[in-house]
């Protein structure tokens, strides 16, 4: 409370300087003020709406770079709260940034709203495709941008009430599955005037870790040769698919030569047509990751090394197609801590019988020896640091501006991300109950940073210790966002 007290009169003397004195109650109340019952409250009468919100995107997934529906939606939700919404930003035609406020800290919130291909699901515990190839959200960022959205209303709702003085920024950021939206925003400058960064992430627990994860280099290599008769006349080719597949065994050998932290994955996304045709062009397509962005860049320039070696020795050419490129996170644990407290107030999902029914079938899905108790939905982790080995744009954020993130139980205990039982509790009631879970930890944990500035300088102290010496260049240059390289792959509903 006595850090509370602090920030409060703080505030007040950032308003009388400003002759601004008229924007905060002169009798403000403090335990008024930081109620937490005000925001959950708000939230609560608001569950349907937002449930309504992440089912409609929920029911029209769509790949990155081509969320024109969903970003509208959430865009408009804003808008019609009272945000300013600026829409294309970045060169990104589906991002956005709504703004509210002005004045006092500025916090930002990440939105994600990308589907992927090939997880069209229903919402039912039993597989259920409904559509052939179609697009599903098997990491739930229907609920992701949904929450943060509903977060930040309800935290404006907050600083209207108690006339308190802070600006919000919530970041639509488009095509996280690969396309890095978030560093091109990044990179643009957007972030540069934020004082500190909040999100979350749909998981099948609650835990609001100070987490690391590996940096990442993604794209295509593309080998051009000649084509020819493969019996008829094979002298005269040259085959692209060799290019490929010489790459593939160099990098291959090379695992045993890199840390054994590092990550390497492959596939071959154009191998030819028919056998018997020498191929003229074949694509692979590679990931490289590591916790260290420095590992990240020398890894990937063996692989290139690699290709240009097989595009040499096979009689072929070579190009390379980046798609993105991404910083591990920078964790914060002032703000981490912050979270977790929220996180442990607002407590996890408690199922009903329906939902209880729904779970157990889910879970009897898994092709797993041991699974997790359904009690972990209502559980939270206990706080510590932690490590990922995916990889998240959210990374190129959190090394320009102190970020924070959490997971909730929108999953039932023991799903795996990217599967079809994600999908489908991404689209009922359990993911709903834990999206404003978090929405509720978010705007909690917003209005903390709002009353304590000494937080927010604690964290950008710790920032600065952590980033030390290095420089933050993004890792894909001045390239320009890919805006297609979900095109090929969309199916909608």
């Amino acid at each position: 409370m006595k850090k509370q007290l602090l920030g409060i009169c703080l505030v007040l003397l950032c308003n009388v300087a400003m002759g601004q004195e008229g924007n905060m109650a002169t009798s403000l109340d403090v335990q008024e003020i930081d109620n937490d019952d005000f925001i959950i409250k708000s939230l609560d009468t608001k569950t349907a709406q937002f449930s309504k919100v992440a089912r409609e995107i929920w029911e029209n997934p769509e790949l990155g770079y081509l969320e024109y529906t969903s970003s509208k939606l959430l865009a408009d939700e804003l808008r019609a709260a009272g945000f300013n919404v600026e829409t294309g930003v970045a060169d990104m035609p589906t991002s956005f940034v709504a703004t509210y406020g002005n004045g006092g800290p500025v916090l930002g919130f990440l939105a994600e709203f990308d589907a992927l291909p090939g997880l069209s699901q229903d919402a039912v515990p039993y597989k259920s495709v409904l559509v052939e190839g179609g697009n599903g959200h098997g990491c739930g960022h229907n609920l992701f941008g949904t929450a943060v959205i509903a977060s930040g209303i309800a935290l404006k709702e907050w600083i209207d009430t108690n006339n308190v003085q802070a600006t919000l920024k919530i970041f639509g950021t488009p095509a996280e599955e690969g396309g890095g939206g978030k560093v091109y925003m990044v990179r643009d400058g957007l972030l540069k005037d934020v004082d500190a960064v909040i999100n979350w992430h749909p998981a099948d627990r609650n835990i609001a870790n100070a987490s690391t994860c590996n940096a990442v280099m993604h794209g295509y290599f593309k080998f051009s040769g000649q084509s020819s008769h493969a019996a008829g006349s094979p002298d005269r080719g040259r085959s692209a698919l060799d290019g490929v597949e010489a790459m593939n065994h160099m990098v291959n050998m090379m695992r045993e030569h890199v840390d054994q932290r590092s990550r390497i994955h492959y596939v071959i996304t154009n191998g030819g047509l028919a056998a018997n045709v020498v191929p003229d062009y074949a694509v692979v397509e590679y990931m490289v990751r590591h916790p260290d962005v420095t590992e990240v860049k020398q890894m990937w320039e063996r692989v290139v090394k690699a290709a240009e070696g097989a595009a040499m020795g096979t009689g072929t050419t070579m190009e390379i197609e980046i798609v993105s490129g991404m910083y591990g996170l920078l964790p914060n644990e002032t703000l981490a801590k912050t979270m977790h407290k929220n996180l442990s107030i607002v407590g996890g999902v408690e199922y009903d019988a329906k939902e209880l029914e729904f779970a157990q079938k889910i879970q009897e899905s898994f092709n797993a020896t041991k699974v997790p108790p359904l009690s972990n939905a209502k559980d939270i982790q206990p706080y510590k640091l932690s490590h990922f080995s995916a990889s998240t744009d959210v990374g190129d954020v959190s090394y320009v501006v102190p970020t924070v993130g959490l997971g909730t139980a929108t999953w039932v205990p023991g799903t795996a991300a990217h599967s079809w039982q994600a999908v489908a509790a991404d689209g009922m009631s359990i993911g709903f109950k834990g999206m404003m879970s978090a929405a509720k930890t978010m705007a909690l944990t917003g209005k903390d940073l709002i009353l304590n500035p000494s937080l927010i300088q604690e964290a950008q102290n710790e920032f600065k210790k952590r980033l030390g010496s290095l420089v933050y260049e993004p890792l894909v240059g001045d390239m320009m966002p890919p805006l297609e390289y979900r095109k090929d792959q969309n199916k909608v509903r």
